[in-house]
Formats: C-alpha cells, sequence, structure tokens
C-alpha cells in the first residue's frame, strides 16, 4: 500500500496488526529517519531492536523472516529494522510478504532507491506493506513543516524564525524538533501555554551556524586524512565551536557525493556528472577520488551516523561533542583503510 508522508503519519501513530514491512523511501532522509523513529516510538517504549542490511539480505534472504518469527531475549516486542535496504532485499522482502505468518514488523530505509524500484513496487501493491515516498520539500514547504513543528510544541513563530530554523537544521526534521524541544523549554511553552518564538530566543540557544571555518576539517574527514582531520577537531575545540555546524556540512557533503555516485552508477560518466553538479575545477581531482572511495552503502551509512551524532549533540546531558568527534574520526578511519 502506497502513502504520503503527511497521510502515512496517522497509520504510524497507530500500527496496523497486519502491516509486516514499513518502507521510507526516497531522497529525503531526514523525513524517512523521521517517521521510521515515529512508527518505533508507536510499537512502544520498550520495544526490541534488530539492525539489518541490504548486504546481509542478499547473502540470506531467508534470514529476514527468520528474524520476524523470532522472539526477543525477554519475550517482549520487538522490530527488525533494515538501513539501508534497496533492490538487493527483494527476494528477502518477497518472502517476507508470502510468508504464512510473520510476528515482528520490519522497517525499511532506503534513501538512493526511486519510486521504480523494484522494492518499491513490492511494497506499493501488497496489503501488507506501508510504503511512503519521502520527497526533499520546497523552501517554503520546509518552512510549513517548521512552524506545524513549533505550533505543536506549543511555539508560535514570529517573523522569519521557521526559515531560520530550516537553515539551522539543513534542512533535517529530527534535529528542527530537537531545536524546537530546547526552545520550548527555554521559553517555557507548552500545547496549552502556547508562547511566541522570536528571533531573540533562535539567538539564545539556537545552534552556532557558521560553515567557512569548518571546510577544511569536512575535507579532510572525506578524504580520509585522519592527522588533518584531528588537528582541525583540536582547533575548533579550542575555537569553541559547536560541532553543529561540521556535521551538517559534512552531511550536505555526503548527499552530494550519494547523488554523483548514483548518476555514474547509472552510466554517466564522471567528468559530465561533475560538471552538471557544478564541482569547482580546483576541487575536481579530491571529488574523483572520493567518488572512487565512497560506495553507495558507505554513503548511506555515514549520514546516518552522522544525524545519530547531531542528535546527541543536541540532547541535553549528553556527551554529545565526543561522540560527534568520535564518529567522523571512525569514518575517516574506515576510508583511509580503502586506500
Amino acid at each position: 500500500m502506497k502513502a504520503n508522508a503527511r497521510d502515512a503519519r496517522a497509520k504510524l501513530d497507530r500500527p496496523s496488526p497486519d502491516c509486516r514491512l514499513y518502507l521510507f523511501h526516497g531522497a529525503d532522509a531526514s523525513a524517512a529517519a523521521e517517521l521510521a523513529e515515529r512508527l518505533a516510538r508507536a510499537l512502544g517504549p520498550d520495544i526490541e531492536r534488530v539492525d539489518l542490511d541490504g548486504a546481509t539480505l542478499r547473502s540470506d534472504p531467508a534470514r529476514l523472516a527468520d528474524e520476524t518469527a523470532s522472539m526477543s531475549l525477554f519475550g517482549g516486542a520487538r522490530y527488525i529494522r533494515v538501513s539501508p535496504a534497496g533492490d538487493e532485499c527483494l527476494d528477502a522482502f518477497t518472502a517476507l510478504l508470502a510468508a504464512e505468518t510473520a510476528g515482528n514488523p520490519v522497517i525499511a530505509l532506503a534513501p538512493t532507491i526511486k519510486s521504480t524500484a523494484k522494492i518499491a513496487k513490492l511494497a506499493n501493491e501488497s496489503r501488507l506493506a506501508l510504503s511512503v515516498a519521502c520527497y526533499e520539500p520546497s523552501a517554503q514547504e520546509a518552512e510549513s513543516i517548521a512552524a506545524t513543528i513549533a505550533r505543536d510544541a506549543g511555539l508560535r513563530p514570529v517573523g522569519d524564525v521557521a526559515r531560520r530554523l530550516v537553515a539551522a537544521a539543513g534542512g533535517d526534521r529530527a534535529v528542527i524538533h530537537r531545536e524546537i524541544e530546547k526552545l520550548a523549554l527555554y521559553l517555557d511553552a507548552a500545547p496549552d501555554r502556547p508562547t511566541d518564538l522570536d528571533d531573540a530566543a533562535l539567538d539564545a540557544v539556537g545552534a552556532d551556524l557558521g560553515d567557512t571555518e569548518v571546510t577544511r576539517l569536512v575535507s579532510a574527514m572525506i578524504e580520509g586524512n585522519s592527522a588533518a582531520l584531528g588537528h582541525e577537531l583540536v582547533r575548533l575545540d579550542e575555537a569553541g565551536v559547536s560541532p553543529i555546524p561540521w556535521l551538517r556540512q559534512i552531511g550536505r557533503r555526503l548527499i552530494t557525493l550519494a547523488e554523483m555516485r548514483a548518476d555514474i552508477d547509472r552510466g554517466d560518466e564522471p567528468g559530465a556528472v561533475m560538471k552538471r553538479h557544478r564541482v569547482f575545477f580546483r576541487e575536481e581531482a579530491a571529488t574523483a577520488r572520493a567518488l572512487r572511495r565512497w560506495s553507495p552503502a558507505m554513503l548511506t551509512r555515514a549520514l546516518e551516523r552522522l544525524r545519530i551524532a547531531e542528535r546527541a549533540v543536541m540532547a541535553s546531558a549528553a556527551a554529545g561533542g565526543v561522540l560527534a568527534d568520535h564518529e567522523v574520526v571512525a569514518i575517516a578511519h574506515a576510508i583511509e583503510r580503502r586506500g
């Protein structure tokens, strides 16, 4: 069954026991992640999560059906999360939907596939699946989304605050949620006691968004240059720069690389792809190296880890800065080992 992101929310808040597969796909990975988290919350606070990926299911398609039929170690509820998912999961998803019975639901995140992909068509046509396409919103739509999230928290955006929130979060809805939670706490706002949200509040507690100072850090991580990355992390930490700006800038760079890799994998010539994406001529060599070294699965996983780190930074009473440093260093090491 197919649903758009807006209509899907009601179904996710009250999950059907008959739905075996929830497939979130499309270019807006942050929207897909937000919907997946919403569904996970609706499944229960103590539910156990089992993580699989497309590569595992390609080599062992029966694994998914086995996991859905298995009980939690302590007998509680569980769900299976497949990320990243692609058409390599087709046999596993087909077996899941064809099984006589299935217990635990499957949440699949497929940010790089299109609506024409085989797994999307499979989910669209099955009454036992829910397929949600997550598209990048326009600037106006993104501001409307931010305003709606704010109003749900008891905040009334004033002026261009919604636009600033979208820019601050890099369009990531989960981060918008975190920012608004922080702002609502700061302003003592709630749905039953709404409060205006103005520029002063955003300036007081919003994330630092500087971009120009973090370019070298971004380049070092993408290149897998651990030594240079370590130097830049120390420099920015000593300058008091929040991890949020460089996490978001790395994320934007990885999304661009993922789009370029998808074009190349479809048969486009790398030089033409770089020109179409307006890569600065002095950055062409570094971009070509990155496209050779970063696989689609690595790009998807790195984006996911960066978003987790960013949410940790935004959370209260958490060692978010340490986690952010750890994640980018670990990713850089992985790229470095690829040579």
